[in-house]
C-alpha cells in the first residue's frame, strides 16, 4: 500500500462517528459523503482546489449531468477500472445505471468501505454485492497534487 493510501485510510478512519449532515465538511462536527472526501483531501494535500456549488440532496437526479465524476476526474485524474481499486482508493456509486454517480467513499481493506451515511454518521460498511454493483467508477488519490507539484509550502514559484 502507497504511503498516500495509508494516509487517507487513517484520515478516513479518523472521520468515523462524525455526524451526518448535508453539504458539511467538519470531522466530529458533520458531513455528507463529498465532505468526507473534501476533509481527507484537506488532510493530505492542504486547501481544495475547488469547493462544490450549493447542492440539493436529489441535485444527480434533477440536474442529468454526472458532475461527481467530471469533478473526481479534473482532481484525480483518469478513473481505474473498479475491479482494480485498492484500499485508500475513491470510489463513486450511482443508485441505478441511466443516473448520475452521488454517493462517495473511501474503500477500506478486507471489503469494506468508509462513507457519510445519511441520517447517520460516517460509519465502516462491508462492500456487499449491493454496494459493489453500484460502484460507477473509482479514482486513486494523486501522489502528487498537479496544482501544487509547482509550489513550495503552498506558495506556488
Amino acid at each position: 500500500m502507497t504511503l498516500i493510501a495509508q494516509r487517507v485510510l487513517a484520515s478516513a478512519e479518523s472521520w468515523i462517528g462524525t455526524p451526518y449532515r448535508h453539504q458539511a465538511s467538519l470531522k466530529g462536527v458533520g458531513c455528507d459523503c463529498l465532505g468526507l472526501v473534501r476533509g481527507i483531501w484537506r488532510e493530505i494535500y492542504g486547501e481544495e482546489p475547488e469547493l462544490p456549488p450549493p447542492y440539493a440532496p436529489d441535485w444527480a437526479e434533477r440536474s442529468g449531468e454526472d458532475r461527481l465524476i467530471a469533478s473526481a476526474m479534473r482532481h484525480f485524474g483518469k478513473p481505474l477500472p473498479p475491479a482494480e481499486a485498492a484500499p485508500g482508493d475513491l470510489l463513486l456509486f450511482r443508485w441505478r445505471p441511466d443516473m448520475a454517480a452521488k454517493h462517495a467513499g473511501i474503500l477500506a481493506p478486507d471489503r469494506f468501505f468508509i462513507h457519510a451515511y445519511e441520517q447517520a454518521a460516517v460509519i465502516r460498511s462491508p462492500l456487499v454485492p449491493s454496494w459493489r454493483r453500484r460502484i460507477a467508477a473509482a479514482f486513486r488519490f494523486p501522489e502528487v497534487v498537479p496544482e501544487l507539484e509547482n509550489s513550495v509550502d503552498g506558495l506556488y514559484v
